[in-house]
C-alpha cells in the first residue's frame, strides 16, 4: 500500500457518509461505501461517520458488521470516528442506552449528546494538535458541534489533540482524541470545507502500511 493511493472506506449504515466520502477524495484517498464484512476486508482504513450512535450499532449488529470491526480495530487498521464514529470507538460510554454496543479500541470515556440537544448545535475554531496551515477559518480547525459527545476520561495511552472550553465555566472539554492507529472527535470536520483532519487522518494510514 506504500506506493499507492490508500483506499479508506466510510462505514455506510447510517449518518453523513457522502460528506466523508467527498473529503477524503478532497485528501487524495479512495473513497468507498462499507456496509458488508466483505468490502470491509478491502479497504485500507475505516472512517466511522456522524449519526445516531445507538442506530448505528444496532446496524451493525444486524448486518453482521460488528465483530469484524473488532477484529480489524484489534488487528491495527486505522479508523477515524466522527461524533457518533467517536461513541462506537469509546471502550466507554455514558448515557448510552443499556444494550448499546461500540466497536471500542480508544481507552476513554465517552459522554453522549453531551454538548446538547439539536437545537443546541454551533460551531467553533479548534487548535488540534498536529494539523497545521490555513483552512477556509484560518489556521484554527473549523468544527461542527451536533447533539455531539465529549471524552470525560483517558487512558494513559490517549492522546489529547483537541479540547474545548465549556459554555457554563472555565473548564475545558476533549473533544479530539488518537491512540495508535485510532482517531476520533466530537465534532463533524466533513460538513466544513476544511479537509485538513482527513488529510490529517490519510497520512496516519500511510504512515501505518510503512
Amino acid at each position: 500500500m506504500s506506493s499507492r493511493t490508500p483506499v479508506i472506506g466510510v462505514l455506510a449504515l447510517q449518518g453523513d457518509v457522502r460528506e466523508h466520502l467527498i473529503a477524503l477524495a478532497e485528501a487524495d484517498a479512495l473513497a468507498r461505501p462499507v456496509r458488508r464484512p466483505e468490502e470491509l476486508a478491502e479497504v485500507d482504513a475505516l472512517v466511522i461517520p456522524g449519526g445516531e450512535s445507538t442506530t448505528m450499532s444496532k446496524l451493525a449488529l444486524a448486518f453482521g458488521m460488528m465483530a469484524p470491526l473488532r477484529e480489524r480495530v484489534a488487528a491495527g487498521m486505522p479508523v477515524y470516528g466522527s461524533c457518533a464514529g467517536m461513541i462506537m470507538l469509546a471502550d466507554k460510554i455514558l448515557d448510552g442506552r443499556d444494550d448499546q454496543e461500540t466497536v471500542g479500541g480508544i481507552d476513554m470515556t465517552v459522554r453522549r449528546n453531551a454538548f446538547g440537544r439539536q437545537n443546541e448545535s454551533f460551531e467553533s475554531a479548534i487548535a488540534f494538535k498536529g494539523i497545521e496551515g490555513e483552512g477556509p477559518a484560518g489556521e484554527a480547525v473549523h468544527g461542527v458541534f451536533i447533539r455531539a459527545p465529549w471524552v470525560e476520561a483517558v487512558g494513559a495511552g490517549v492522546e489529547v489533540l483537541a479540547e474545548l472550553s465549556a459554555a457554563d465555566g472555565p473548564e475545558s472539554r476533549i473533544v479530539a482524541v488518537r491512540q495508535g492507529n485510532l482517531l476520533a472527535t466530537s465534532f463533524h470536520p466533513e460538513l466544513t470545507g476544511d479537509h485538513r483532519v482527513h488529510e490529517y487522518f490519510v497520512r496516519m494510514v500511510e504512515a501505518a502500511a510503512r
